[in-house]
């Protein structure tokens, strides 16, 4: 039986301890702030980089990984004779998914390279389910089929408390920026097909803990298989988000973590995010 190996990015967030056990390998995507390039996953703190960002003349810039690092693991992974599937961010914040198919094209090994659409803990369920499967000896069919049902099945929010650095990454509306910056609105986005979409906007805090009334009523409608939350030192609201879900949900665990520093680069500080998928 031909073994079949996961590649992802450092966009990507699961349990370290999952990580291990289901032997997910990860290629690093790239932060230059103030001058000086960092490997998102190994050589910026989280917490410090929040304070970083926030001290910057200008905004951190991302860069994909390159094409010679995808080719050196897809090789080194598949001397073996498996198979590799590499399941990346959406194409629409990034350029790391269509390295990744040159690089499958170049190399020695078979892989199959997934736009997975989202980001964070959204792309983690793809992952962590194509892991989970590949190590129980799913073929390769069998997993994409699944990995396609999770990405129907997901819906990714992000609160954002300023949209400074959406507006300098151009990845919203110049108007609707000036117009947040000028009231102090908060904004709520969907993630839909790899695209951000503004779904609700009002003034504070109030805008979010409004939204999540609606959203708790659709959960309670749902059979959740996986919920979470991220933040960019946005814990106070994504805690009350947490107490709000689990009262539709109180047998669900619900992790807070940290988002990368490439996700905080473009969702800005203060901005949270929830995310889960269904049965």
């Amino acid at each position: 039986m031909t073994k079949i190996k996961i590649v992802t990015d450092s966009s990507c967030i699961i349990d370290s301890d999952r990580m291990k056990d289901l032997d997910i390998h990860t290629i690093s995507l790239s932060i230059m702030i103030d001058g000086t390039i960092y490997a998102d996953q190994n050589e910026l703190d989280k917490n410090e980089f929040i304070t970083m960002m926030e001290n910057s003349p200008s905004l951190p810039k991302t860069s994909q990984p390159p094409i010679g690092e995808f080719i050196a693991l897809y090789d080194e992974l598949g001397k073996d004779g498996s198979e590799i599937i590499s399941i990346h961010l959406t194409e629409k914040l990034s350029g790391t998914v269509n390295t990744a198919r040159q690089a499958a094209q170049m190399s020695q090994s078979k892989v199959t390279v997934i736009d997975s659409d989202y980001i964070d803990q959204a792309l983690g369920f793809q992952v962590y389910e194509a892991a989970t499967l590949a190590k129980k000896g799913a073929t390769v069919e069998q997993i994409l089929a699944h990995i396609e049902k999770v990405k129907s099945n997901t819906q990714l929010y992000i609160g954002v408390a300023t949209l400074d650095n959406l507006v300098k990454g151009g990845r919203i509306g110049k108007l609707v920026g000036a117009v947040s910056g000028f009231l102090n609105m908060k904004v709520l986005c969907q993630l839909t097909n790899g695209e951000l979409e503004v779904i609700a906007k009002g003034r504070g805090n109030k805008t979010f803990t409004k939204w999540v009334k609606g959203l708790d009523e659709k959960l309670a409608t749902y059979s959740v298989n996986y919920l979470g939350l991220s933040e960019a030192d946005g814990m106070e609201i994504s805690t009350e988000l947490k107490n709000s879900i689990m009262s539709v949900l109180p047998d669900m665990k619900i992790p807070i973590i940290r988002t990368t520093p490439l996700v905080a680069t473009h969702a800005g500080k203060g901005a949270f995010a929830v995310m889960f998928y269904t049965n």
